[in-house]
């Protein structure tokens, strides 16, 4: 497929599909969402085989933690709580409306497009769609072209569990993309960038699709004056190098207490020590996924330093293009006007940014767009409430990081320029469901006393409807 017509032509047949069965019943949810447990499970290996195949250095370990756990942990999740989910939710009518009954019944939205993108390529595939199916929808699936070999194989097991009309993936160029974020879905989820969320939402705004962006933008730390601090040095230091920092919610850079830049850079030199030693032929740091990617990289880094700002290479392997092989760098002496600090990083480069007071690093934070994360080690509870009132940030996590993005009872998204809308559990379900609000009339009801011609009898019941409460 890749053009409009063919996917639309695609689409219509899914559509159907869902015309035929609009509201599935639990078993048959049931049964999707085990059918995706199960290739999770049978396909595991493989999966990560074509992962670091894509990557060129991509640790099944890691592959396992942040891929397939969360998605095995989500579906079990949706099975546990969806039929749950699925009850209609009754609320109490207006008290001049009594005895009538209310409630909102979640229906499924119809067909969901999801938009994956490559960094996770499995988990953030994986994820929206055990909540598009738990909310009883049909799928379909654009996954990324920079990891094809994943892409092809993912497509190609999908269709051996699952009819094309409940999950169809789809594979192609960025061609292919935007046309498919051109489709009518019922609703369009996009992973990716803040500026390719542009494109989707004007694609989507042409059909009055719906959509929910999880983009990125760039996550604070802050390590406040009450941390310990190298505790905070060892989070962060794991936050931004698992996956080699090609993670949205990764520690964009460090605000700290000017006088313990010096110490956190020796510190953050000991964790990486113990987290990757001998790391030019340790297989468990993940290689940067492109040629692209890298040069950018090295781009903002060297042009960081031909500012000025200072770079401190933690451990002795020199960087390998050919591997693309990119060792943890910090970077001090940083300023606005590099595009270090105006870009997100995506990868294994960390800006140390002094500050002398708290309020001088929340005064940062909040003067810039929206991040996706925001990373506080603290342990003063005013301090912390101090920056939980005062910034805006689609999650948080205190004195840790990333993991917010695992606990299912917590929607995750971004707001403002990191995006728009969430999911994860519940809040998935609601994502792709349409809360249907049902009012239902009581057979002996006074509604008729409302009703023309407006005589005397009706004017004293609007001034007692319009008195003063």
């Amino acid at each position: 497929m890749t053009d409009l017509d063919d996917l639309a032509i695609t689409l219509q047949h899914v559509r159907g599909a869902q015309l035929r069965d609009p509201m599935p019943t639990w078993p048959t949810r049931a049964e999707r969402l085990r059918k995706l447990e199960t290739m999770l499970l049978e396909q595991r290996a493989a999966f990560a085989a074509a992962i670091d195949a894509d990557f060129g250095q991509r640790p099944v370990e890691e592959t396992d933690l942040l891929e397939v756990f969360p998605s095995l942990s989500a579906v079990r999740h949706a099975l546990g709580h969806g039929r749950r989910w699925m009850k209609p939710r009754r609320r109490l009518a207006g008290l001049l409306f009594l005895p009538a009954r209310t409630e909102l019944r979640p229906q499924p939205r119809g067909v969901v497009g999801i938009i994956v993108p490559w960094n996770y390529p499995l988990y953030l595939a994986v994820g929206p769609l055990v909540d598009a199916l738990v909310a009883g929808n049909r799928v379909m699936l654009k996954m990324s072209e920079y990891t094809p070999r994943f892409s092809a194989l993912f497509a190609e097991q999908v269709a051996k569990y699952f009819p094309s009309g409940e999950v169809l993936v789809v594979t192609g160029d960025a061609g292919v993309a935007q046309a498919f974020s051109a489709l009518p879905f019922d609703h369009l989820l996009f992973t990716g960038s803040t500026a390719v969320g542009h494109h989707v939402m004007r694609a989507a705004a042409a059909n009055l699709t719906p959509v929910t962006l999880e983009l990125g933008g760039k996550s604070p730390a802050i390590i406040g004056p009450g941390a310990r601090f190298g505790q905070a040095v060892e989070r962060i230091m794991f936050g931004k190098l698992v996956n080699a920092g090609q993670t949205c919610i990764a520690p964009d850079y460090v605000l700290l207490p000017r006088a313990r830049v010096a110490e956190f850079v020796e510190l953050a030199g000991r964790v990486m020590a113990r987290m990757y030693p001998r790391l030019g032929a340790n297989t468990q740091y993940a290689s940067i996924a492109s040629d692209r990617q890298y040069q950018r990289l090295a781009g903002l880094r060297d042009d960081a330093a031909a500012a000025g700002a200072q770079v401190h290479a933690l451990g002795e392997t020199a960087e390998d293009p050919a591997r693309r092989l990119l060792p943890p760098q910090l970077l001090t002496g940083v300023d606005d006007g590099m595009a270090v600090m105006r870009e997100e990083i995506f990868g294994p480069l960390l800006p140390l940014l002094p500050y002398d007071s708290l309020d001088d690093a929340i005064a940062h934070v909040a003067a810039r767009p929206h991040p996706l994360a925001l990373y506080l080690f603290e342990n003063d509870q005013a301090r912390i409430d101090q920056v939980l009132a005062r910034t805006h940030a689609g999650g948080v996590s205190l004195n840790d990081t990333l993991y917010h993005i695992a606990q299912h009872d917590l929607p995750f998204g971004g707001v403002g320029a990191s995006g728009m809308g969430g999911y994860h559990g519940e809040a998935g379900f609601r994502t792709f469901s349409h809360l249907k609000p049902v009012f239902r009339q009581a057979r002996w009801n006074g509604a008729g006393l409302l009703n023309p011609p407006y005589g005397a009898r009706f004017r004293r019941l609007l001034a007692l409807l319009l008195r003063r409460g």
